[in-house]
């Protein structure tokens, strides 16, 4: 094979319509358009899911999906990041101060991947079962 001899697909590239040409072209007089009626006429259509004025589909069909506006508000913090702070009290700021909460959190969920060795106190920070364990089990408390 030669770069002269490469050619496209057989069928990728089809000619373009040409309309109006005579009755032998098969597209001749009404150009493929029909006899009369809005799509016979230059600039006769409608939007697109236009149903002629029947209620349409996409209006017909119920809203589906929720974007949660405070979805945002709540942050993870990880067992295992717990274990690189050095205070002995972690609540929520210690938390932002640690850089471990974004700005735009208002409050913070401790959630159990990884372990923790040493014995911390967590103070007005919401804590999962499984982490409330761990920590427990590292000798430290969690106050509600």
């Amino acid at each position: 094979m030669r770069l002269n001899e490469i050619k496209s697909a057989e069928g990728s590239r089809t000619e373009r319509r040409r309309v109006g040409r005579g009755i032998g072209s098969g597209l001749g007089k009404t150009c493929g358009r029909g006899h009369k009626g809005q799509h016979a006429r230059s600039g006769g259509y409608h939007k697109v899911g236009f149903e002629g004025g029947q209620m349409p589909l996409q209006r017909r069909l119920p809203k589906v999906g929720f974007a949660s506006k405070t979805a945002g508000d709540c942050a993870q913090v990880f067992l295992y990041q717990l274990a690189d702070l050095k205070a002995e009290v972690i609540d929520f700021e210690a938390l932002q101060s640690a850089n471990l909460v974004p700005s735009r959190a208002k409050r913070a969920k401790i959630v159990s991947k990884g372990e923790i060795g040493r014995a911390i106190t967590v103070k007005g920070v919401a804590v999962t079962a499984g982490a409330k364990t761990a920590i427990e089990a590292a000798g430290g408390t969690v106050e509600a």
